[in-house]
């Protein structure tokens, strides 16, 4: 899973989007009260804190790459729930066997391009009988941001920066999903692929959203050419994708929802 620079309190601003599908991906999930749950990209570990406050009688372990994230989450979040807890770790090597009773994790694992590792330490980590419920950016998401993107980047001012550039993200469909599932000994009960609106406060919001999601983009470019780049891909997408009567931005997505078991073939 590839590591960038993350700013927390500026996603924290530019994800109320994603915490709110997070809330409707939990809703899926009847909770006891009394189990132990892993979150996989945990982020600024506001999600995980809603998780936490569903189990009060269980723990919850919130797992993230970056260092800055964790620190934040612990920070914010950690005192107020005594079973809570936040560590830096990567979704590909999960260190974990039979530990959890539910794993979950909400627009994160689209930043990994080889699943199977995920899936196998999934598998690895839960209990038998134990849960999977996952949300990541699935095939075709952003479809037409990612087209300005490509037009951005073959520009003659920044074509250099993205020489040998490849696509970062693990986008994918249901058919491989499955297969992957079951590779991973994970019973499938619900593999699907659902277009989503995201909306943002004009253009400042469709600038926080991209600043904060986007990085192998941004991060690609030197720091000071950053602003320029951000503010040519805005151009080029609002140019295409006016804002609507609002005020508002809009961009289409494709969010593949997973939902498995380990060990059930019913």
């Amino acid at each position: 899973m590839a590591q960038f620079t993350w700013n927390p309190e500026d996603y924290e601003k530019n994800s109320s989007q994603q915490q709110l599908w997070a809330r409707d991906l939990l809703a899926r999930i009847e909770f006891c009260g009394d189990e132990t749950v892993l979150d996989i990209g945990s982020g600024d570990g506001k999600v995980t804190a809603e998780i936490a406050s569903l189990v009060p009688r269980g723990t919850v372990l919130g797992v993230d790459l970056s260092s800055d994230m964790v620190r934040t989450a612990r920070e914010r979040h950690a005192a107020r729930h005594p079973n809570l807890r936040f560590a830096v770790g990567d979704a590909s090597r999960l260190p974990f066997d039979g530990d959890f009773d539910v794993v979950f994790s909400n627009a994160t694992l689209h930043w990994v391009l080889d699943h199977r590792p995920v899936l196998a330490g999934i598998s690895r980590s839960l209990r038998r009988g134990g849960r999977v419920l996952l949300e990541m950016g699935g095939r075709g998401n952003a479809a037409e941001v990612v087209r300005v993107l490509d037009d951005v980047t073959a520009l003659p001012r920044w074509r250099d920066h993205f020489a040998g550039f490849a696509f970062p993200y693990g986008f994918y469909g249901p058919a491989e999903y499955r297969a992957w599932l079951k590779e991973a000994s994970l019973h499938p009960i619900r593999v699907e692929l659902s277009a989503k609106e995201m909306v943002h406060a004009g253009r400042d919001g469709l600038a926080g959203w991209l600043r904060t999601t986007w990085l192998p983009y941004l991060q690609r470019v030197p720091e000071e050419l950053r602003r320029d780049l951000l503010e040519t891909i805005l151009d080029g997408y609002l140019a295409e994708h006016p804002l609507d009567a609002a005020g508002k931005a809009r961009v289409q997505m494709a969010r593949l929802e997973v939902q498995a078991r380990k060990g059930c073939s019913s």
